[in-house]
């Protein structure tokens, strides 16, 4: 008796139609599911705010993330949908993570097409971690450029004024430096009209420099000082300044003995020069 075998198709073959197959399914349900979410995005455009969800458990029986993603594979993969037409609907749905500008490349770099929907899942959340990471530094950068920025804003107003600070004491130093110059002019001047007056002793009537009311308020002062007790600072003070008086009067009087008339206005200049410069200190001891 001889056996006969009936002999099938290559298994090969059959994995093959099966393949083209579930890629032909997976096309039809990506594309069958961008129709859905079109037709969705029309239906909601119609309905009054708060009705939306209601609507969808009534007529579809779509919760509204399902919905959402339906609408949103509609909205982001029309227009390339050769590109992205073997995906399944899960993995359509979970590159929607990726920012659509790099979708397509992320698809190509993972092969999207030939790894697990868990695996593409975990490589997107790997990169969505990067992106926050890469944002969250990129946030910091920027607020701790916008302090150093401010700190140096500060720094160059403190730099300004350091400056305007430096050139008013180039100010100050130049007006002391005059003064100073000034000062010793008006020394080795009068060490000289001294050693002139030493030299040759004239004589010449006093110049009345003394108002009559000073000298009175003098001799009121004296009497005043000559009491017993009165205040030592209160006397001190005022022979310190009778002393002053005097010696003020000596200075015009010399002044007045200078023969030539150039050098005599000069030493008045210096006199009233001296003069200004005592009310003023006067006036900041009143402050």
């Amino acid at each position: 008796m001889t056996l006969q075998f009936e002999l099938g198709r290559p298994k090969e073959v059959i994995a093959g139609e099966i393949n083209a197959i579930k890629v032909q399914t997976q096309t039809m349900v990506l594309q069958a599911s961008s129709e859905i979410g079109k037709r969705l995005i029309e239906v909601k455009e119609q309905l009054p705010h708060g009705e939306w969800g209601q609507w969808l458990k009534d007529n579809v029986e779509y919760s509204q993330s399902t919905a959402n993603n339906l609408m949103q594979i509609h909205h982001e993969y029309k227009a390339n949908s050769q590109a992205f037409g073997d995906l399944t609907y899960t993995k359509a749905v979970a590159l929607l993570g990726i920012d659509p500008g790099e979708r397509e490349e992320f698809a190509k770099e993972v092969n999207a097409e030939e790894i697990s929907t868990r695996e593409l899942q975990k490589l997107i959340k790997e990169k969505q971690a990067i992106e926050k990471e890469k944002q969250e530094l990129e946030a910091q950068m920027a607020k701790e450029k916008a302090a150093l920025e401010e700190d140096l804003e500060q720094m160059q107003l403190q730099l300004e004024e350091v400056q305007q600070q430096v050139s008013s004491d180039e100010d100050s130093k130049k007006e002391i430096n005059r003064l100073t110059q000034e000062l010793a002019v008006a020394e080795s001047t009068a060490e000289r009209l001294q050693a002139d007056l030493k030299a040759k002793p004239i004589e010449a009537k006093a110049v009345e420099i003394v108002p009559e009311s000073v000298q009175k308020e003098l001799e009121q002062l004296r009497k005043q000082a000559a009491e017993q007790g009165a205040d030592p600072l209160e006397v001190a003070f005022k022979v310190k300044f009778e002393t002053l008086i005097n010696q003020f009067g000596s200075t015009l009087e010399a002044a007045e003995l200078v023969t030539n008339t150039e050098k005599r206005k000069q030493f008045k200049q210096m006199v009233h020069k001296l003069l200004d410069r005592m009310r003023i200190s006067l006036e900041e001891g009143d402050e």
